[in-house]
């Protein structure tokens, strides 16, 4: 059964317009259209979106780096090393992103805690006891 753009858009939380440039740009694959020329989304088609908006959103891929895997898989099996070549890379890229932000969030989480021991004593220096 074919899905419109509009309910694609609504599954994924992507509006209309950048599922129509994620297409034009070939992000995804060409969606087929009807005789009225309306997009009708197939299971592979929207397997593609899901796909892409994984690597966009959770895993940060430049749109470059997409456009290039898709064009790639297009081409067939021949690219295969290829494309896994391009996910290794990227798949590195992130290892270093999540270590870097786990680093920060150590930082943070101390900051935090220095702060909260300052204000628990000046809460304790309030507290005290008049003679």
């Amino acid at each position: 059964m074919a899905v419109t753009i509009k309910e694609i858009s609504e599954r994924f939380g992507l509006s209309q317009d950048t599922l129509r440039y994620y297409e034009r740009i070939g992000l995804i694959p060409p969606v087929n259209r009807n005789p009225n020329g309306i997009r009708e989304y197939t299971e592979e088609d929207i397997k593609w979106v899901d796909f892409i908006k994984c690597m966009r959103q959770s895993a940060g891929l430049p749109v470059e780096v997409l456009i290039e895997y898709v064009t790639l898989f297009q081409q067939g099996d021949d690219t295969l090393e290829t494309r896994k070549g391009l996910l290794i890379e990227q798949r590195s890229r992130l290892a270093d992103k999540i270590e870097e932000m786990t680093n920060t969030l150590v930082r943070l989480n101390d900051k935090i805690a220095r702060y909260e021991q300052t204000i628990i004593k000046k809460e304790k220096a309030l507290r005290k006891p008049a003679d």
